[in-house]
């Protein structure tokens, strides 16, 4: 089940949020370029990661921002950079652009803490922007509840795209990050940090509230029937991708 696109992208230029895609599109280049060997991307990521037991010793604090912008693969960068594509250019818009800017780092900064609270002496490093683009999904969920989120769901050869509403999208997300870091699947966590997810949405609904307030609240939800104010997208068109069924 993958998010595709919302039902209202904004109307303005969201600098920010395309700055940060090119950005880290940039870095991961830069690593599979650059990187030869295995003891070179060792170092990159113990100069650079989040290391809870370095951050444990007072040492790499930037570590806490720079991490935000490694990648472990291409399948790694493009789910990240999808959801903040979707999610990315509303909020912009609603916090301006430097506002923005400040809200995706500290989303970012706190998911990490998070996650170092939660393990403080592990070796692993953590990298990745999902604590941050997690920040923005919450901020999301709070701002613009009822937006129609487009998604495309696999089931086998069953292949379908659905319009749901962000709630359940968002709700959904961030349940199966609390399960994963907390119940039967943390066991096969398989090195996703799932704290560091579900405290980047936590922070992000929270600073995002400010904003929501100064908009009116619940007048704002009233005004703008939950979902950004801007004239729907055109849909997208048919898919040809026959649904093909299992004989008996």
């Amino acid at each position: 089940m993958f998010p595709i696109r919302d039902h209202n992208p904004s109307t303005g230029t969201p600098y920010v949020t395309w700055s940060l895609l090119v950005l880290n599109v940039a870095i991961y280049l830069w690593m599979v370029v650059a990187l030869d060997t295995g003891d070179d991307l060792a170092r990159l990521y113990f100069d650079w990661a989040m290391i809870p037991a370095r951050i444990s010793a007072a040492e790499n604090p930037i570590s806490l921002v720079s991490s935000l912008f490694l990648h472990a693969g291409l399948f790694h960068l493009a789910g990240n950079m999808l959801f903040l594509f979707i999610f990315g250019d509303n909020m912009e818009e609603q916090m301006g652009h430097g506002g923005f800017a400040a809200f995706y780092l500290a989303s970012g900064v706190a998911a990490n803490l998070v996650q170092f609270a939660a393990e403080p002496f592990s070796p692993v490093p953590t990298i990745g922007a999902s604590g941050a683009i997690a920040g923005v999904m919450g901020g999301y969920l709070l701002m613009f509840p009822r937006a129609r989120i487009d998604i495309l769901i696999f089931l086998i050869v069953y292949i379908r795209l659905v319009p749901v509403p962000a709630w359940l999208v968002l709700a959904v997300w961030f349940g199966l990050q609390v399960l994963g870091g907390s119940g039967p699947m943390r066991a096969s966590a398989g090195g996703i940090a799932y704290w560091a997810h579900a405290g980047g949405f936590a922070v992000g609904l929270g600073l995002a509230l400010p904003v929501w307030l100064r908009r009116g609240g619940s007048t704002f939800w009233a005004r703008t029937h939950g979902v950004p104010p801007h004239a729907p997208a055109p849909p997208l068109a048919r898919s040809n991708i026959p649904t093909v069924r299992r004989r008996r």
